[in-house]
């Protein structure tokens, strides 16, 4: 069965106890939005007993039949799991397709103690929507697939995320917030969580969200590296010289990094999306002993003690860090000019 997201609320709400689906895929590339229906349909499992959850990443040294031994075994607390599996596009394959037509067989015996297969990925490839493993878990499961929003879609979707945030906006005032956020659906998300916050007059006409948008627009540290850490680079670079234009200093922003690097791993207490955008760094950088001594370069660099523009090597290695793996390092710069 498939679901479109702005119905799959809709379809949880009437789903309870043994009638919940065993089985969920979400795919599309819209970050927020597909973390948000698994969020919707992990606590719909939630509230129908599937209290305990473990976490699959589908990487190197992954085996498919692991999640059936994952299966069969439950804490001396918990009575039902969801399997919340993480599965690159490219990771279905034939040994994926052969482990879900395998589980799919097996869930349509409708065991009520079975876990819930939750597979969140990216956008599918058509040929992937047309395979057999696809077409088994329709038959059996939900399938809720995002695509891209258009700019045309952007207006309502940002007006509905404001009314829930119990917002009454003006339609001039929503229009200048879309042109702000230039499609990022994440950015938009914060500023009208910042909105919500800020308890203006109502309903918010253009000039005071201008204004209101305008008194918060001043970067700072954190918002680059929130940047970073989310894999945009064209707005790390925006915000890095935003930053130096306006006279914040190397050794400030190098200072928040190399505190942030050092914190991977440890992310309690922080809000929950940016939780997620912190392990989803970690888990692409694996290792943050090399990113350090990279940090020291810059530092050396910035002290004059090192050859190379410690600015630039900055924005190089936040691009690194950000996915661009063609750019050097501040250490193979280094060497060419050795």
């Amino acid at each position: 069965m498939q679901v479109k997201a702005e119905d799959l609320a809709n379809h949880l709400s009437s789903q309870r106890g043994p009638s919940i689906k065993p089985v969920y895929l979400v795919s599309g590339d819209e970050t927020l939005l597909v973390q948000e229906a698994c969020d919707q349909i992990l606590q719909a499992a939630r509230a129908a007993g599937y209290s305990e959850r473990s976490v699959h990443y589908v990487e190197a040294g992954f085996h498919w039949h692991d999640l059936h031994h994952d299966a069969a075994s439950l804490s001396l607390f918990a009575q039902r799991k969801i399997l919340d599996v993480r599965v690159p596009v490219k990771k279905f394959d034939r040994q994926a397709s052969d482990a879900l037509r395998e589980w799919m067989t097996k869930v349509e015996l409708n065991d009520p103690d079975d876990p819930i297969l939750v597979l969140r990925t990216t956008r599918l490839e058509p040929r992937q929507r047309s395979s057999a493993w696809f077409k088994a878990l329709d038959k059996v499961g939900v399938i809720t697939l995002i695509w891209p929003m258009s700019v045309n879609q952007l207006p309502n979707w940002i007006s509905a995320r404001l009314r829930r945030a119990g917002l009454e906006v003006e339609k001039p005032a929503i229009i200048y917030l879309c042109d702000r956020v230039e499609g990022n659906l994440l950015a938009a998300a914060q500023e009208v969580e910042k909105l919500a916050l800020l308890q203006l007059t109502q309903p918010i006409c253009v000039e005071a969200m201008a204004q209101a948008l305008e008194d918060t627009s001043r970067f700072n540290s954190f918002d680059l590296l929130d940047a970073m850490m989310a894999g945009d680079g064209a707005r790390s670079s925006r915000i890095l010289n935003s930053l130096k234009d306006e006279g914040v200093a190397l050794f400030a922003i190098m200072g928040a990094l190399t505190s942030q690097l050092r914190r991977m791993g440890n992310s309690r207490g922080l809000p929950p999306a940016r939780q997620r955008v912190m392990e989803q760094f970690a888990r692409r950088i694996k290792d943050v002993a090399p990113v350090l001594s990279e940090c020291a370069i810059i530092d050396q660099q910035g002290k004059g003690q090192r050859y190379g523009d410690a600015w630039i090597s900055l924005e190089n290695l936040l691009l690194r860090l950000a996915g661009q793996r063609t750019l050097p390092l501040p250490s193979e710069d280094i060497k060419l000019l050795s």
